[in-house]
């Protein structure tokens, strides 16, 4: 091999991949003009020079040939450049007749590049995504938390309820406040189908949950060619799709602060221009929006523009967290009951010590969280009831309300009440079924109760 060759030389330059050669002492031989244009580096400087010699001098960050050198066998290694640049180096050894290393060829593919491809793809995917999920509320395919009995007509009541209805009847500006899992989106939806809009689509973005450039290409829209990998017929934002509709901003105190500015221009003057555009586009939309954070403490440490917050705020509508609204526990817990029977095909019944537990529990989570468990306790149930000693540790440790420190948690006196009642009736009847049927549970569940008291004591 004659590294040499005027004729392999141009076989070199040819390659899109840059290419390095050493001898067996990691000499530099040769280098190809694509190594050269992706390194920035001159084969002229490099040839002759030895590897250990330019990794010392901080040239190169790592040499994959100095390790087929030392491992002698094919290595790959991430190569960093002073410049700030990543190449994928794979080395690979040229033995002799005799199995030395006589060259090593290193292939050099540039990874700085590659990674801002990949990571502008993987945002097209999550903006992909996001407007399917848009699509699909546009079809009419809303939310579970939308289909809770308190959406229907006769059941919704209360201040928040009657103050939504009050206002849906305009296109007046609400800001929706509460903890998280409070019924927000339910409330935003509430407003719209009673309102005039009602037959005209409902969109929701969440704030929080993309970068900021997705987030205003999603809002905004972009026109073709706006970003590398911008579809070649641009996109319509959220504003323009929700055109004489209620466009729902939740968690808006997560709004970056540049896409605030355009969204105080849209309220103003209710025109955008989309992302790299240069038409002005007009809009009739009503705005929602909603956040667990004090959006005044927002304003007052410069995260949240004021002015945007007295926009949104004309009226403000504050959702109390589950606990302070308890007459709702039950009629959710029954309707999200026989919904997870439903979906799993069971038939399992709530116990009124479980449902008891479960109404005077303080519910940190909210509606979201009272879904998560009723679901998992359909799932998970084996006898058909669901018991107060099958709630979750969260809701056993609970003490009873209006009671002294001095008792017992209240897993504790269930416990000890149900193993009194299981051992009385085995002395007077002798088989678990017996115990079972006066009991009036099912046999699985005495042997169950019995078997968890065995491993625990």
């Amino acid at each position: 091999m004659n590294v040499n060759d005027a004729s392999f030389e141009e076989l070199l330059n040819a390659l899109h991949d840059g290419v390095y050669i050493t001898d067996g002492n990691g000499k530099t031989l040769k280098v190809n003009q694509a190594y050269e244009r992706q390194t920035g580096l001159s084969g002229a400087d490099l040839i002759g020079r030895s590897m250990q010699e330019l990794v010392k001098e901080g040239v190169l960050s790592q040499s994959a040939t100095l390790r087929v050198l030392h491992e002698g066998r094919p290595v790959s290694v991430m190569q960093s450049l002073s410049q700030g640049k990543k190449l994928l180096v794979s080395a690979t050894p040229i033995l002799d007749a005799e199995n030395r290393i006589s060259y090593v060829v290193s292939t050099v593919r540039d990874m700085t590049e590659l990674l801002r491809m990949k990571h502008e793809r993987d945002e097209l995917q999550q903006l992909k995504q996001l407007r399917n999920s848009t699509a699909k509320l546009h079809a009419g395919q809303r939310d579970s938390l939308l289909r809770s009995p308190l959406m229907a007509d006769q059941e919704v009541s209360g201040r928040v309820f009657s103050l939504a209805r009050q206002v849906a009847s305009s296109s007046v500006k609400v800001l929706l406040q509460g903890e998280t899992g409070v019924g927000k989106t339910l409330v935003a939806q509430f407003i719209h189908n009673a309102s005039p809009r009602a037959s005209e689509p409902f969109l929701a973005l969440n704030c929080g949950a993309l970068p900021e450039n997705l987030i205003e290409a999603e809002l905004f829209g972009y026109a073709p060619g706006a970003f590398t990998g911008a579809g070649p017929k641009g996109k319509r934002g959220l504003l323009e799709l929700a055109h004489h509709g209620t466009l729902f901003l939740d968690e808006i105190g997560d709004l970056p602060l540049p896409v605030q500015v355009k969204l105080l221009k849209v309220i103003e003057e209710n025109r955008f221009i989309p992302v790299g555009g240069l038409e002005l586009k007009e809009v009739d939309v009503r705005i929602i929006s909603a956040t667990h954070h004090d959006l005044k403490r927002l304003v007052a440490e410069g995260r949240f523009r004021a002015d945007l917050y007295y926009r949104l705020n004309v009226v403000p509508i504050n959702i109390p967290a589950l606990r302070e609204r308890r007459e709702e526990i039950a009629p959710l817990l029954h309707y999200y009951l026989d919904r997870f029977n439903v979906r799993y095909e069971r038939q399992v019944q709530w116990s009124l010590e479980a449902i008891d537990l479960m109404c005077d529990y303080t519910w940190p989570g909210n509606i979201r969280e009272l879904i998560n468990i009723v679901e998992r306790l359909v799932v998970t149930n084996q006898t058909g009831t669901i018991e107060a000693l099958d709630m979750p540790e969260e809701i056993l440790d609970l003490n009873p309300l209006n009671t002294d420190d001095s008792r017992l948690p209240l897993r504790k006196v269930l416990e000890n009440a149900e193993r009194s009642a299981i051992r009385a009736a085995l002395r007077v009847h002798k088989t678990t079924r017996l115990a079972a049927k006066a009991l009036g549970v099912s046999q699985a569940t005495v042997v169950q109760k019995m078997k968890r008291w065995e491993h625990s004591d």
